[in-house]
């Protein structure tokens, strides 16, 4: 089979597709033939090691594994005789931020990292509903979102931004969001109230004050949205900070009035049913930049490594 490889750390040329020996399910695992997967933020640090902590779960000095991916979608080929809860055929899909070797045409898997796909929702949709909305999900379960709140989204057009303002979208809150010239009628589209510019404006000179800010994409920091803030305001970053402020910020602001929180994932146990609802729902819709084929994924992973795409970037594998 065919799977994108690399054996050391690095940029986009270090992946090569190239052909290996296709896995066979142990007792207690399931073969599946993927269709579809995405090149996400995770990916790029996993390929990277970047920031350094990433190697003391991937490899100090190499990976562990040499198949990289972390989300997928597809069919059940094989089942493994212990695997009772799925059967062959069905469409999944699922999702391990330190890897599940999914950039490839095939993968085995164990039953608990595994998900079935809402009907009507192809391979792709699925695909790109996973990875950044497992993080958007984390946002908006670590405070208590009530009606009538302000909400910033800094960077709505990224993966998890996109995902968390349809997310946010549900509760009944204003919500203000960041974005480029370009995608502006789209977030307006996705449930933005207003929009920043980032072109044109920074949202920190505003006077205008929040209940939560939400900074997708790690950019500005909590002393910049500290004024901006309610009391009892809360920041969130998807982002350690410049110095890796933002894992000791919340005990040093424990007992302030305006806090940071940092993100930790919750377990996929818990949020992929509930993006499955939403997507069945069509109260969510991943937003998907461009596609390639696996033969192509340097160039995907060169993309996403510039910090200008929007939503997700996919990968057909069949």
């Amino acid at each position: 089979m065919k799977a994108s490889i690399r054996r050391k750390y690095g940029s986009p040329i270090q992946i090569k597709v190239e052909n290996i020996e296709k896995p066979i399910p142990k007792d207690n695992e399931i073969l599946i033939k993927v269709y579809a997967t995405t090149v996400n933020r995770t990916d790029c640090a996993n390929l990277t090691a970047t920031p350094f902590i990433m190697r003391f779960a991937l490899g100090l000095f190499k990976p562990k594994e040499i198949v990289i991916g972390t989300d997928f979608a597809g069919e059940i080929i094989a089942l493994g005789k212990d695997v009772k809860s799925f059967s062959i055929e069905d469409r999944v899909f699922g999702f391990n931020d330190m890897g599940s070797k999914s950039q490839a045409e095939y993968i085995t898997i164990t039953a608990e990292n595994l998900f079935l796909i809402p009907d009507k929702i192809d391979y792709k949709e699925a695909a790109a509903s996973l990875e950044a909305a497992n993080y958007a999900y984390t946002f908006i379960h670590k405070v208590n979102i009530l009606p009538g709140q302000k909400i910033l989204i800094n960077g709505a057009t990224g993966g998890i931004g996109s995902a968390l303002l349809q997310f946010v979208k549900q509760y009944d809150v204003k919500i203000t969001a960041t974005c480029n010239t370009k995608n502006i009628k789209l977030i307006q589209s996705l449930g933005a109230d207003k929009i920043y510019d980032y072109t044109k404006e920074n949202f920190t000179d505003s006077d205008e004050i929040y209940d939560y800010i939400f900074d997708t994409v790690g950019k500005s920091t909590f002393g910049k949205c500290k004024p901006l803030l309610k009391e009892k305001g809360v920041y969130i970053s998807s982002e350690l900070g410049p110095y890796s402020q933002n894992v000791f910020y919340p005990l040093i602001t424990a007992r302030q009035s305006k806090k940071v929180i940092f993100p930790m994932p919750y377990n996929k146990q818990k949020t992929i049913p509930y993006i499955s609802n939403l997507l069945e729902q069509g109260k969510f819709k991943p937003v998907i930049d461009r596609e390639y084929s696996l033969e192509d994924i340097s160039k995907a992973y060169a993309y996403v490594l510039t910090g200008e795409k929007t939503g997700n970037v996919l990968i057909n594998i069949q």
